[in-house]
């Protein structure tokens, strides 16, 4: 009976001894894992973190452009008691006006009537009518249209007396031949302005990770002309802004 009960214990005391063993390899393998997996987890968080710096700048692109196509509004009236002659004098100051622009050098559709009204105003029983009416030019010779500007008091010569209203609009229809260029300038120039900042904190400049492209500006040049009958100028300035984010490495 001693030896059978002697080898029992024996025997408990290796199954013991080896299911210890196992435990603390399972425990040095996860304890190993644990240290691998905070190691990668800390690692993976320090890349996150050097991903998301960036810096966002502005970049500025401009450019000197002369419009390429005009149009002069021409708002003239009369008044009279009789109504016929109120008319006849709106049609005398129409040839007036035709005949100044054909003696520059402009064809006869390049002036075109764009309105006309007539309205009656009575006082004391007495009726007195008014008679307004607009031209406009349109033309894309642009020394021509400025040339016709600076005679235009030849026409108050001639009796054609211009209403409010009356002015040249020049306009620069050719934005969007200028548009790619000018993005590309004002993205390069965000560039640089990230370039000086990475340099002052000691780091580099990335590729772009976001951008936004703000709206084209057109406006005259040296400011409005200002003056009677002359409301803008066709030498203009397009302007653009754009808003770039580089990551920084």
């Amino acid at each position: 009976m001693s030896e059978e009960t002697h080898f029992e214990d024996t025997d408990s005391s290796k199954w013991t001894d080896s299911f210890n063993k196992v435990m603390l390899a399972s425990a040095g393998l996860l304890t190993i894992g644990l240290v691998a997996g905070g190691y990668l987890l800390g690692d993976g968080l320090l890349r996150a973190r050097e991903a998301d710096r960036s810096v966002t700048v502005r970049g500025l692109a401009e450019r000197d452009v002369t419009a390429d196509l005009a149009t002069w509004t021409i708002a003239y009236s009369s008044k009279s008691a009789n109504l016929a002659e109120a008319q006849a004098e709106i049609d005398r100051d129409t040839d007036a006006i035709r005949g100044f622009f054909t003696e520059l050098g402009f064809k006869a559709d390049a002036l075109q009537p764009t309105g006309a009204n007539v309205s009656q105003y009575s006082n004391y029983g007495k009726t007195t009518y008014t008679i307004r009416q607009r031209l406009s030019l349109r033309t894309t010779d642009i020394e021509k249209a400025q040339a016709a500007v600076a005679r235009q008091f030849d026409l108050i010569k001639r009796g054609v007396v211009l209403e409010d209203g009356s002015g040249m609009s020049y306009t620069f229809t050719k934005l969007n031949d200028i548009k790619p260029e000018m993005v590309a300038e004002a993205t390069r120039d965000a560039r640089e302005s990230a370039q000086q900042f990475a340099e002052d904190s000691g780091t580099d400049v990335g590729s772009i990770k976001s951008a936004t492209q703000g709206y084209f500006s057109v406006q005259s040049r040296d400011g409005d002309g200002g003056g009677y009958g002359v409301s803008d100028t066709p030498y203009k300035k397009v302007r653009v802004v754009t808003t770039v984010n580089f990551y920084l490495e």
